[in-house]
C-alpha cells in the first residue's frame, strides 16, 4: 500500500512539475487563403485571441489564385503580430488567376486538389523538419471562439483531435459515416453529436478544416494528405479524404470533440457561387454566433476591412422591435443583428406588466373564465404588458396609416438568408390581395390543417398556433385586430390572433369575438425561431415568470 501511494505522489509531482515548469509544446500552424478577404479579419483576430504563447508557435502562411485583397490584409495582420511568434513563413502569389477548367470560385477541379494536397503535404512536412510538438491545419474561413481550444486539444493526448465547430444548418467539419468508396454519408449518429445532444470526443470517419496533429506519437509519421504515399489508393484526388484514409489504413483515430462551444465554419461554397454568396455565408455564421454569445471580434487594426449593408426597412413601412427597458442586453444583441442584415428598425418600448399599477389594470377586462390551456391560471401581468405592447403597435399602424408593418420581439433567432427569404415571401403576397397577417415565426400546433396558399410556393394558411414572435400586418388586419376591443375581453395575445381567425379550438373564447375573419397566412419554411426553448440553458420569459392576476374583472355573455 505503501508502494502505491509512493507511486501516486511521484505521479503527481511530475504532473505538477511539467505543468508549471515544462515550456508548452511547440506547434506550427497551416494557413491557405483564397478569396477570403471578407473572412480574414474575424479569422486572424481569432487566431490572435488564442490562448498560447505566441513563442510556441510558428505560422506557414500561403495565398495565391485570389481575387481580392486577401494578400493585403494578411501582410498587415503579419507586420503587427510578426515579433510575437516564434517564426512566420509565407509565399503570397499576387497575380490574380485561376486554374485550367475551373468555371468558378467554387468549383474544385483537379488542378486545384493537387495543388492543395501539394501545399498541405509541404505545410506537414515543414512542421515535422522543424521537430513541432504539433501540427495544426486551419481554414480561413474557420471561426475559434473559445480561446482555449489549442490546450484543450492538447491536453486529450489524440494523434489527431478536432474541435467540433457549428455552421449554418447541418453542416460540420467532421463526418460520422463514409461510404465504402469514400462519399458522405449521414447516420442516426451525427445530429446528436452535432447538436451537442452527446458530448465528449468520438472517433470518426472523418474530420476536417481544424484538425490538430500530435507529431511526437511515433504513427503520425503515416498520416498525409497526398495519395501518392499510400500503397493501392483507390480514392479519390481529394487531400482531406486522403489523410482520413491514411489515418484508417494505419488505424489512427481521428476525433472530433463536441465537450465546449469552440467556434464556427461557413458552409462551402458551390460550384457556381460567388464571392457575394461567401459573403452571405459569413453573415449567416455572424448571425449565428449572435444567437449564442457576443458578437465576432475584430481588431481595432483590422476593422477597415469589415463592412456593414447600408440599412432600410426592406419595403416595409415601418419595422418595429418591441423590447423591455429592463431587458437591454436583448436590445443590444437584436441591434447588433440588424446591422448585419441591414435592418432599419424602431424599438418599442414594451410595456413592462411588472410596473402595472392597479388603476391601469382595473381599466382591463378579461374573458370570462380564462384559464391557461397548459398552467390551468389566470393571465399573468407579463402576458398583459405583452399584448398591449403589441396593440400600441396596431394603434401606431392605423395612426400613421402603414399600408404593411413588420413587427419583430426581441428573443428572435433570424434564418438563413433571411432578407432575399422575406423579399420572397411578399412577393407571393402581391398575388393575394386579402391577406391581413402573416407569421414570420410562431409555434405551429395543427400542422396538417395548414394547406398551401394557391398560386404560392412559400406560404400557408396559418392553423392554430403560439407565439407572437414576428408578424407582418397589413393596415385593414391592424384595424380588425382593434375593431375587435379586445381591452374589454383580454387574453393573450397569442391565444387573440387564432381567435380572429377562426382557428382556435376553444369554442367558448371564440364566442366572446362574433366576427373572426382575419386572413392569416405564415411564411413556411418559417424565417424566425426563438433564440431560447423552455428549460434550456440561458431561457427567460417575462411572460410566464410572472405575477397572475388573481382578481381579474370579466364581463358576462349578458355584459357582452
Amino acid at each position: 500500500m505503501r508502494a502505491v501511494l509512493v507511486y501516486l505522489c511521484l505521479i503527481c509531482m511530475f504532473v505538477e512539475c511539467y505543468s508549471s515548469d515544462f515550456k508548452k509544446p511547440t506547434i506550427v500552424f497551416s494557413i491557405l487563403v483564397r478569396n477570403k478577404a471578407h473572412t480574414l479579419p474575424y479569422f486572424l483576430t481569432a487566431i490572435e485571441n488564442l490562448n498560447y504563447p505566441k513563442h510556441r508557435i510558428s505560422l506557414w502562411i500561403r495565398s495565391d489564385h485570389n481575387v481580392d485583397n486577401g494578400i493585403e490584409i494578411l501582410k498587415i495582420w503579419i507586420e503587427v503580430n510578426k515579433l510575437n511568434y516564434h517564426s512566420i513563413h509565407t509565399h503570397f502569389e499576387e497575380e490574380n488567376y485561376i486554374f485550367p477548367e475551373e468555371s468558378g470560385l467554387g468549383h474544385w477541379s483537379i488542378d486545384r486538389f493537387k495543388h492543395v494536397i501539394s501545399l498541405k503535404e509541404n505545410a506537414l512536412s515543414f512542421a515535422r523538419k522543424n521537430w513541432a510538438d504539433y501540427f495544426l491545419t486551419i481554414d480561413s474561413d474557420v471561426f475559434i471562439t473559445n480561446p482555449e481550444t489549442i490546450n484543450y486539444l492538447i491536453d486529450k493526448n489524440f494523434t489527431v483531435a478536432s474541435p467540433m465547430l457549428r455552421s449554418d444548418g447541418l453542416y460540420s467539419n467532421f463526418w460520422y459515416g463514409m461510404t465504402e468508396d469514400y462519399y458522405y454519408q449521414r447516420t442516426e449518429k451525427y445530429k446528436p453529436v452535432l447538436y451537442r445532444k452527446e458530448q465528449g470526443c468520438f472517433n470518426v470517419p472523418m474530420v476536417h478544416s481544424c484538425v490538430l496533429v500530435n507529431l511526437r506519437k511515433k504513427e503520425s509519421d503515416l498520416l498525409t494528405y497526398d495519395p501518392s504515399n499510400l500503397d493501392n489508393f483507390n480514392g479519390p484526388i481529394d487531400d482531406i479524404i486522403t489523410f482520413a484514409i491514411s489515418a484508417n489504413k494505419s488505424n489512427i483515430s481521428l476525433n472530433i470533440c463536441n465537450e465546449q462551444n469552440f467556434g464556427f465554419i461557413t458552409v462551402p461554397l458551390e460550384q457556381n457561387d460567388d464571392l457575394l454568396t461567401d459573403i452571405e455565408h459569413l453573415r449567416n455564421i455572424k448571425l449565428e454566433v449572435l444567437n449564442m454569445e457576443k458578437p465576432l471580434e475584430v481588431k481595432d487594426y483590422l476593422k477597415i476591412y469589415t463592412s456593414l449593408p447600408k440599412k432600410d426597412t426592406m419595403n416595409f413601412d415601418k419595422i418595429f422591435m418591441i423590447n423591455l427597458r429592463r431587458r437591454p442586453e436583448r436590445k443590444i444583441r437584436m441591434m447588433n443583428v440588424f446591422n448585419e442584415l441591414g435592418i432599419e428598425a424602431s424599438t418599442l418600448e414594451a410595456v413592462d406588466g411588472k410596473s402595472l399599477t392597479e388603476a391601469e389594470l382595473n381599466k382591463i377586462l378579461f374573458l370570462p373564465n380564462y384559464a391557461d390551456p397548459y398552467h390551468k391560471r389566470p393571465m399573468t401581468k407579463g402576458e398583459i404588458g405583452c399584448f398591449l405592447s403589441h396593440y400600441n403597435i396596431w394603434k401606431e399602424i392605423i395612426d400613421k396609416g402603414y399600408k404593411q408593418t413588420l413587427v419583430l420581439e426581441d428573443d428572435i433567432r433570424f434564418e438563413s438568408f433571411f432578407r432575399s427569404r422575406v423579399k420572397i415571401v411578399m412577393n407571393d403576397l402581391l398575388k393575394i390581395p386579402d391577406w391581413d397577417l402573416v407569421y414570420f415565426g410562431r409555434k405551429r400546433l395543427q400542422e396538417k390543417d395548414e394547406p398551401w396558399v394557391e398560386g404560392s410556393s412559400s406560404l400557408v394558411k396559418a392553423g392554430y398556433s403560439y407565439w407572437t414572435l414576428g408578424y407582418v400586418l397589413s393596415q385593414k388586419g391592424a384595424q380588425k385586430l382593434l375593431n375587435a376591443d379586445p381591452l374589454s375581453r383580454l387574453v393573450p395575445v397569442d391565444e387573440f390572433l387564432p381567435i380572429l381567425f377562426d382557428k382556435h379550438p376553444q369554442d367558448n373564447w371564440k364566442s366572446h369575438f362574433p366576427r373572426r375573419d382575419l386572413v392569416a397566412l405564415s411564411a413556411a419554411p418559417l424565417l424566425l425561431y426563438p433564440t431560447h426553448y423552455t428549460g434550456e440553458e440561458g431561457y427567460i420569459s417575462d411572460t410566464e415568470d410572472s405575477v397572475i392576476v388573481t382578481e381579474a374583472k370579466s364581463y358576462t355573455r349578458d355584459d357582452l
